[in-house]
């Protein structure tokens, strides 16, 4: 098999490791504090900012563009619609750009 395979492998191993690892340590504690509740629930906003935030400050206009009206549509929409606004406004940019 090539190197890259064995990345992939390696990286799907270590992702459910650790998804699976906060799980066992999670269920061995009859009652969760609210504190770390409120933390865990956090996570996937902290996740998204960090996937969000290096394409808005780096990227060309066609990049920002779409991400301010998948912003926009997320404030009335759901998260499909939303993904949709914003993928159909890149592409449409980037070919207009281009």
């Amino acid at each position: 098999m090539s190197v890259n395979v064995w990345i992939i492998l390696a990286a799907a191993v270590a992702t459910y490791l650790t998804r699976i690892g906060g799980h066992l340590v999670l269920s061995r504690f009859p009652r969760i504090h609210p504190r770390v509740q409120a933390g865990l629930d956090a996570v996937p906003a902290a996740v998204l900012t960090t996937l969000v935030a290096p394409a808005a400050l780096t990227a060309g206009p066609a990049e920002f563009t779409a991400l301010l009206v998948a912003a926009l549509v997320a404030l009335r929409l759901g998260l499909m619609p939303m993904f949709l606004a914003g993928a159909v406004t890149l592409i449409l940019l980037r070919q207009v750009m281009s």
